[in-house]
């Protein structure tokens, strides 16, 4: 009998050497010593190779309860009930991370009490040119113009049919680019039509700063406009789902007065404050860096003060009448705490994930257990 043996491709190889090296420092050091290591690659490269690794790691349902042991807490002080939903704790992931919904079952044995996918668009489009993605080591931040990168609405389904937890999950949707602002609400209804039977909540992103004309829809008529029709779409169904809409943090308070204004007049049931800035100031890092880098969303620490002003704002302008999403600088326990207190009902991490690693995430659910 000859046993014929096939030469193992290069990705297999990879994401072999990979696992090995990151089981390899997570026994033997610190999640700070892992970091120092990955940050010496590119980011969008660790970006993937994370996700292949992910992926590779959970195909035995072993390491699914390995992972959960370490990072997941439960307890029903952490149990949240929100527009109608039940979390069993108020810390998710945001979007922009899982944009393609292939690791969101995994993510939670990392603790997660919901995850966010997208930006979802109708059909694929490869985002901008790379390099897009960079890191600001010195002020835990992160400068990304991605463009709404994504295999497009079709591909998100079919991996969102075959969910296999119980994790929350929200549909974050938004235009092509290729989609001019006239046209705008046809690809957000395309994202809300497909997407309905397959997540929990949905966020309607106008305020990425990456995709050119984008946030002219947070303006009061076009806005109203868009998150009407949603709302008519999801008033036929037989069980609405809730629609936040994402803002950005470089809003006035007379926009953010606006938005308490359509919010109420289209009874949305909150909103995600807030997306990433377009603003450069205080930061650590040189200046002739951030210029280099050129424009972008910076996400992070920095964000953290302007973040939690909005969010307070919105909560006592509108006598907290609708749900607060915070995300935006939560690189520790007390950061989420203060988010809390500001006035938020859930908060999302992002940029804290990628530079405090997974165990933010069991931090902070066992300081909010001691409140």
């Amino acid at each position: 009998m000859t046993i014929l043996f096939t030469e193992p491709s290069n990705d297999i190889l990879l994401i072999l050497f990979f696992l090995l090296l990151v089981i390899f420092l997570f026994y033997i050091f610190s999640y700070k010593f892992i970091r120092s290591v990955l940050f010496l690659f590119k980011p969008e490269t660790v970006h993937h190779l994370l996700f292949k690794f992910l992926s590779f790691i959970f195909i035995l349902p072993s390491q699914l309860y390995f992972w959960k042991y370490f990072f997941t807490v439960k307890n029903n002080k952490l149990k949240r009930n929100i527009f109608g939903i039940n979390f069993d704790n108020p810390v998710g992931l945001a979007a922009g991370f899982d944009k393609d919904a292939k690791i969101f079952d995994d993510l939670k044995s990392f603790g997660f009490g919901f995850v966010e996918i997208g930006t979802v668009t109708p059909i694929s489009q490869e985002g901008n040119p790379q390099p897009r993605l960079f890191r600001l080591k010195k002020d835990k931040a992160i400068i990304n113009r991605m463009g709404f990168n994504n295999e497009g609405v079709e591909a998100i389904v079919s991996r969102l049919r075959r969910r296999k937890s119980n994790i929350i999950v929200g549909g974050n949707i938004g235009k092509n680019k290729i989609t001019s602002n006239d046209m705008a609400i046809n690809d957000y209804e395309i994202c809300f039509e497909k997407l309905f039977d397959y997540v929990d909540y949905f966020v309607v992103n106008v305020s990425s700063p990456n995709t050119p004309g984008l946030r002219e829809l947070q303006d009061k008529e076009p806005l109203t406009r868009l998150l009407n029709r949603l709302q008519k779409l999801n008033n036929l169904k037989l069980k609405p789902k809730p629609i936040l809409l994402k803002i950005a943090p470089d809003l006035t308070n007379t926009h953010l007065d606006d938005i308490i204004k359509i919010i109420a007049e289209t009874s949305l049931d909150g909103v995600v404050a807030t997306n990433t800035t377009i603003n450069r100031d205080n930061l650590l890092t040189n200046k002739d860096v951030i210029e280099k880098i050129g424009y972008g969303g910076l996400s992070g620490q920095p964000l953290k003060d302007r973040s939690n002003k909005i969010i307070s704002y919105l909560s006592h302008k509108s006598n907290k009448s609708f749900a607060i999403i915070g995300v935006g600088g939560i690189n520790s326990a007390q950061d989420a705490i203060d988010k809390l207190n500001a006035g938020a009902d859930l908060i999302q991490i992002y940029s804290g994930f990628i530079y405090e690693g997974p165990s933010l995430v069991k931090k902070i659910n066992k300081e909010l257990i001691k409140l």
